[in-house]
């Protein structure tokens, strides 16, 4: 009986001690990173989905600048050519390497919605209008779920780096997953220049 209470006793502790060093918040705070990513996949899934479609609008505005269609194109094509995995999470490169061809659709996009208003015909096309309306809210869904992601990643890396949870994230190595940052950002922290003079 004694050495039934002191495994008892011992368990008890185990389960108390892991509880009580963020044990479980990893647990939870993992799974809910995992769930923002998968809604921030699945919004840039819907984009690349609707990629071919305006494509195939535009490519019907005989006149249309080729260089801009073959860019999105492009862009679109390397963008899900980058094999996710949950493994990506938890590595900065292949992180910043999905970032980058993402940033690279999205810009593309834009420069095809911008060229797009010298197209009268084109902007007429009311299934091109619904289609600019479908990527212009798939872009807000985007960025719903990327800032969703960036704070459940703060919250694990709080957790991960603060005192005394960071010691059971060296006994169970969960390193700090990497977040979204800013392309250019040097560039956008300078303020802008306005000349009045031209």
């Amino acid at each position: 009986m004694p050495r039934t209470l002191a495994t008892f006793l011992a368990a008890l502790a185990l389960t108390l001690g892991l509880s009580g060093c963020g044990y479980n918040d990893f647990q939870r705070l993992d799974e809910q990173t995992k769930a923002a990513w998968s809604e921030v996949l699945n919004q840039y899934q819907r984009r690349a989905d609707l990629v071919p479609n305006i494509v195939a609008s535009v490519k019907g505005e005989a006149a249309f600048e080729q260089e801009t269609l073959t860019k999105v194109i492009e862009a679109r094509a390397k963008a899900t050519s980058i094999q996710v995995t949950p493994e990506t999470l938890n590595n900065p490169e292949a992180f910043n390497q999905f970032q980058q061809a993402q940033g690279e659709l999205s810009s593309a996009l834009s420069r095809l919605m911008m060229v797009s208003e010298r197209y009268p015909q084109l902007q007429a096309n009311q299934g091109f209008r619904d289609l600019r309306v479908t990527l212009e809210g798939t872009e807000n869904r985007i960025t719903v779920a990327r800032n969703r992601y960036i704070e459940s990643v703060q919250q694990y890396n709080v957790l991960a780096r603060s005192f005394p949870s960071n010691l059971t994230a060296m006994v169970f190595s969960y390193a700090p997953k990497p977040n979204f940052s800013v392309q250019n950002e040097a560039q956008i922290s300078a303020p802008p220049t306005v000349d009045f003079s031209k």
